[in-house]
């Protein structure tokens, strides 16, 4: 994974654009991706996909030549969707067009403007400070013009149609906590899951934020219902702990299945409600699809100082903390997957649970105890209104102790899906 992040770090990256084509390029080396091209003007729900932006090479250059800020260097210097520009201009106008983070000198921030035609310059505050007053050559040699916007889907079959999305941005430009190391994670989670044939089929959506989301939401408006339960990965590589936003709903499934897997892991984490700010959970959580769509992240959306700026490059993010992140999904959508409601085919009494091998099969397990409890718990709430995450939580056992007791129980007749 974090080789998947150190080679999709240098490309620029923006809401749309070559640079979105060529992470999908590599994106696509690990998993089959359906690509799709929206054109310039079309109407998706209340916005418009907008023109496409595309760059080859921006600099400010002193009056010997010499590039005292540069494109070639790192895609983080140009304003994201900057206007053709070339020009002189003297220092003091130039400063108009200059971004810098004072607090952090030497540090270079990330900053757009893409609804709104301009043009500018990210550097570093030190770098700044060291110009003289001056004449200097300001060059943005870009194209702003009707194309597309692109973004991808990759689909896991499943035993059924009923849908889990995972959605990933990937607008950023050399920016690898924010979102590279989500896009690997997720990625790696899809290959994980196409080894297991999973209940739910699960699509993941590689797009650019805000309108990336958007745009899926107008072209799949038709088919929402087939969506169940979502997750959004950003933030998926830093050293903090991990962080579980739930949906808007509150009580989602997979709001109760992350903050069981959370705590049962015992791993340092938080569970924060929801707030209409942040990733794309707020587009796929408004009120008029209102899916149970939730966020996992590490440390969240703008609560590290390297967020937005050069700081966040891969030596910011972690092997381990991206494994760990897929752990989690994994270990997360393994409870979504087999989280079924039971009916108790012997609910007139307690079914003679030896006579059927039930016990003997627990034989030798270190867990034969909260196995045998497991099941009669299972056979207690099977009901067909609990869920074996209901069994889990009120139970206080672990989910998959529960889950292998209701395979035998199934397994012997006694209860059915």
């Amino acid at each position: 994974m974090h080789a998947l992040v150190e080679r999709m770090y240098p490309l620029c990256r923006s809401i749309t654009g070559d640079g979105v084509r060529a992470t999908l390029d590599i994106v696509g080396e690990y998993i089959p991706l359906q690509v799709h091209e929206v054109p310039t003007g079309t109407q998706v729900l209340d916005w418009t996909v907008p023109q496409e932006w595309n760059i080859r090479d921006a600099y400010v250059a002193d009056s010997s030549g010499h590039r005292v800020v540069d494109f070639a260097a790192s895609s983080l210097h140009v304003l994201g969707y900057s206007v053709p520009v070339s020009t002189t201009l003297p220092l003091a106008e130039l400063r108009d067009h200059l971004h810098t983070l004072p607090d952090h000198p030497s540090w270079v921030p990330y900053r757009t403007s893409y609804y709104k035609q301009e043009w500018g310059f990210c550097l570093a505050q030190e770098t700044l400070d060291g110009l003289p007053d001056g004449d200097y050559e300001v060059c943005v040699d870009s194209t702003l013009a009707d194309g597309h916007l692109t973004y991808a889907e990759h689909v896991v079959p499943g035993q059924v149609a009923d849908e889990v999305i995972v959605s990933c941005h990937v607008c950023h430009p050399s920016l690898a906590n924010d979102n590279l190391a989500g896009v690997a994670v997720a990625t790696f989670l899809a290959r994980a899951l196409a080894e297991r044939a999973p209940y739910y089929t699960y699509r993941f959506v590689f797009a650019p934020g805000t309108i990336g989301a958007i745009t899926w939401l107008a072209r799949n408006a038709d088919r929402i219902d087939q969506v169940k339960h979502g997750l959004v990965l950003a933030c998926a590589g830093d050293r903090g702990q991990l962080t579980y936003k739930r949906s808007r709903r509150g009580d989602a499934e997979i709001d109760r299945v992350l903050t069981h897997v959370l705590a049962a892991s015992e791993r340092p984490h938080r569970v924060t409600e929801f707030t209409p700010y942040g990733y794309d959970e707020r587009q796929y959580c408004s009120p008029g699809f209102d899916l149970g769509v939730g966020s996992l992240s590490r440390t969240p959306y703008a609560g590290y100082p390297e967020y937005h700026t050069s700081a966040d490059n891969p030596d910011f993010v972690s092997p381990e903390a991206m494994e760990d992140t897929l752990a989690v999904c994994r270990e997360a959508f393994t409870v979504l997957d087999r989280n079924r409601r039971y009916v108790n085919l012997s609910p007139y009494g307690e079914p003679q649970l030896g006579r059927r091998g039930l016990y003997d099969a627990l034989g030798g397990r270190s867990d034969t105890k909260q196995a045998q409890m497991a099941m009669l718990w299972v056979l207690s709430l099977s009901d067909g209104e609990h869920s074996l995450l209901d069994v889990a939580e009120r139970s206080g056992l672990p989910f998959d102790t529960v889950a292998a007791a209701a395979d035998a129980l199934g397994a012997a007749e006694l209860i059915k899906a």
